[in-house]
């Protein structure tokens, strides 16, 4: 039987179990709402392994040098994983794995973990899940990651929004040195490796790409990418590029945080696309989406008001009234939050103290949503008062408006009794009002501006 994606696997991903390590990137490969979730729980605990991309262009001997590089690394007693990515079988849709045939002479070493992936169709060299199997390794221990990408073209460069330092590899005689002076792949490298060296033409090579970081002034700040010739099957130069890494990696903290908040901010805009489109898919169904492509394809609508009109698709949640989320006051925060952590699997945040209410809250996921548990910390909080009259339960909803002194002006014209006639300042810097339970079948109603989270609701305000 399979691994839960929960805390059991987290927990073991986290103790560099191996097994748990391949389920957790079968997951991610998977992008389902398993994944998230797990990735989620391991969060937090990454950040501290670095990530070396290998890429060039086909034949130019990137599994050899990976090969040459994790005995490098082993010599230092780092663990080392590698993702390897294959181009996609054009029958089972999976990888190659000819990568893994080159590395073999590390199968049985427990400090390397070696995955090949598919690219599926995925441009730019990568695999879709290679940024979040990197984070599975780095979450499982793993020093040093390094990510060979599948053979690449100039334009195929996601590799630099992914690594800590990318080095570009590339052969002598390849018959067109002009693709040294050419944008795309050559203007991502930290450093340049000029493989198979014992090669005709490979100081020719060298002498092309300094002509070109010469006429290139994003070279003239503290970092030049050096360039180092290497033999991979006889290991010559491998040493150097090893010591090129570890000088480009000791510049220091700032430079650092530069790169990996770039690769974030790529990658939020990736996962906020896809989480856009899938709201798209779900708002229109197959028959809204088909009736719009016959409109493009008739010539009866332009491509970018088509786009317009998705765009709005999935805005569309904030023009109107959805739940954010509700309130649960419990008697034990742990034992409740226990039931969805440990038995659903769910993330649930940590415990988070609220002194000025007198209670302790987590937060549960629940789709677009979330359940707030509320304990109280204080015989006299308005939690503890509620749970004394009517039992632990829910305790109040709250619904995310997209303006909330209009939805306030509303319900006055309506009759509706509310607690706060005016908004007031919330948690995270958000406006809330109270309606009345009298007005509301006994259910309290926060009101809660559009986009922000809020805490929990104020003391007093239960009725």
């Amino acid at each position: 039987m399979s691994a839960p994606a929960g805390s059991d696997l987290a927990e073991r991903v986290l103790a560099g179990d191996v097994r748990a390590v391949a389920r957790a990137i079968s997951l991610v490969e998977g992008e389902s709402a398993e994944a998230a979730s797990l990735l989620a729980r391991l969060y937090a605990r990454t950040g501290r392994a670095y990530l070396i991309g290998i890429t060039g262009p086909p034949g130019a001997g990137k599994s050899t040098l990976v090969d040459r590089l994790i005995s490098e690394h082993r010599a230092l007693d780092r663990k080392v994983g590698v993702i390897a990515v294959d181009p996609t079988s054009p029958f089972t849709g999976g990888a190659i794995l000819g990568d893994r045939v080159r590395m073999q002479a590390h199968a049985s070493d427990p400090g390397v973990y070696i995955r090949s992936m598919a690219t599926r169709g995925h441009l730019g060299g990568l695999a879709a899940a290679t940024a979040d199997a990197a984070l599975v390794l780095d979450a499982a221990g793993f020093d040093e990651i390094l990510v060979e990408t599948v053979g690449v073209g100039q334009d195929e460069v996601e590799i630099v929004r992914t690594a800590d330092v990318s080095v570009v590899v590339l052969v002598p005689g390849t018959g067109d040195e002009v693709q040294a002076l050419k944008a795309g792949i050559m203007e991502i490298a930290d450093i340049f490796v000029v493989n198979k060296s014992d090669r005709d033409g490979a100081d020719r090579a060298v002498a092309h790409i300094e002509a070109m970081l010469a006429l290139d002034d994003r070279t003239s700040d503290a970092w030049r990418p050096p360039i180092i010739k290497t033999e991979a099957t006889s290991g010559a130069g491998i040493p150097a590029l090893a010591q090129a890494i570890d000088a480009f990696r000791q510049r220091g903290t700032d430079a650092l945080r530069t790169r990996r908040r770039a690769r974030v901010a790529f990658r939020l805009r990736q996962i906020a696309a896809t989480q856009a489109m899938a709201k798209i898919d779900a708002a229109l169904g197959p028959r809204g989406l088909d009736a719009l492509l016959d409109e493009v394809v008739d010539r009866k609508l332009d491509p970018y008001a088509a786009a317009s009109r998705l765009a709005g698709e999935a805005g569309g949640s904030r023009g109107s009234v959805v739940l954010d989320h509700l309130g649960i006051a419990v008697v034990d925060l742990e034992q409740a939050a226990a039931l969805y952590e440990r038995a659903l699997g769910l993330n649930v945040s940590a415990a988070t103290e609220v002194a000025s209410e007198r209670v302790r809250v987590r937060f549960v996921p629940a789709g677009e949503a979330s359940l707030e548990l509320l304990e109280a910390s204080a015989e006299d909080s308005v939690i503890a008062g509620f749970i004394a009259k009517r039992g632990p339960g829910i305790h109040h909803l709250t619904l995310r408006v997209p303006d909330i002194r209009a939805a306030l002006e509303r319900l006055a014209a309506a009759g509706v009794r509310v607690l706060d006639p005016a908004p007031r300042p919330g948690a995270h810097g958000s406006l809330v009002a109270f309606i009345h339970p009298s007005d509301a079948q006994g259910v309290l109603i926060e009101l809660k501006e559009a986009g922000r989270p809020s805490g929990p609701a104020a003391g007093g305000q239960s009725g």
